[in-house]
């Protein structure tokens, strides 16, 4: 990778934010790698990009490069390895009344409420709990990514209409993997672990539509918002210069 003036010619530029406080431990300071937004390329750029470590949210496509600290992991599961526990059997059994269906990346107001209702139960005060549909599509959506939602409902009755929803996963869609890019659920419902059962039904769509990965964005060891990852074995990590399996 390399940089230059304009983005039409061959090279691609790649740049380092300045420092910014870090979203996962609040007293370190970060910066990332950012491919050039304004590259025409990006679509065809980004699932090379999954390949070295790098992530989607909304049009930015980065990767973690802070001084002194390489907590962020890259981590995807191969799918053909895949094979449930007994935790997530049972998360499986006890949601079998969910059904899950794939669906255009196009915010209803529906998706709208379920996203701010987990937003404040999930991170208020941080800022995100004041996100509209600008910043649902902002953040979520983007312009250029092939994405996808993939939505939980509990199964209507007697076929009256779609049932309760209860999680969208937003998943983006490249060649050979499917990118988990971010997932809200119904926030009191702890008890159907929608979360785990999130992950589960995309490793289902990947493994249905004979996809290698499913990407799962960072994993850092000792954080309880993603130590869950590991979880989901076997499981591979990108060590800056290929993909290796992680010690169980």
């Amino acid at each position: 990778m390399g940089a230059n003036n304009t983005p039409d010619q061959d090279e691609l530029r790649v740049f380092h934010t300045g420092d910014h406080a870090c979203g996962y431990w609040p007293t370190r300071i970060a910066r990332d790698l950012v491919l050039d937004p304004r590259d025409p390329r990006m679509p065809n750029l980004y699932p090379m990009a999954l390949g070295w470590g790098f992530r989607r949210s909304g049009d930015i496509v980065y990767r973690p490069h802070c001084q002194g600290c390489r907590a962020c992991v890259a981590v995807r599961i191969p799918i053909d390895q895949f094979v449930p526990d007994r935790s997530q059997r049972r998360c499986l059994v006890r949601n079998a009344n969910v059904e899950a269906r794939v669906v255009p990346a196009e915010r209803t107001d529906e998706q709208l409420a379920l996203y701010q209702r987990y937003l404040r139960a999930r991170h208020r005060g941080g800022g995100m709990d004041e996100h509209g549909g600008v910043e649902f599509d902002q953040f979520l959506i983007g312009s250029w990514s092939h994405g996808r939602f993939l939505e939980l409902r509990e199964r209507s009755v007697e076929g009256k209409g779609p049932g309760r929803l209860l999680s969208v996963a937003i998943t983006d869609v490249v060649e050979n993997a499917l990118s988990a890019v971010y997932t809200f659920f119904e926030p009191d419902l702890p008890e159907r672990g929608l979360g785990t059962l999130s992950l589960l039904k995309q490793i289902e769509w990947a493994k249905r539509d004979h996809r290698a990965h499913l990407y799962l964005g960072y994993w850092i060891e000792g954080h309880d918002k993603m130590d869950y990852k590991r979880r989901f074995r076997p499981l591979e990590a990108f060590d800056g210069r290929g993909w290796r399996a992680m010690p169980v």
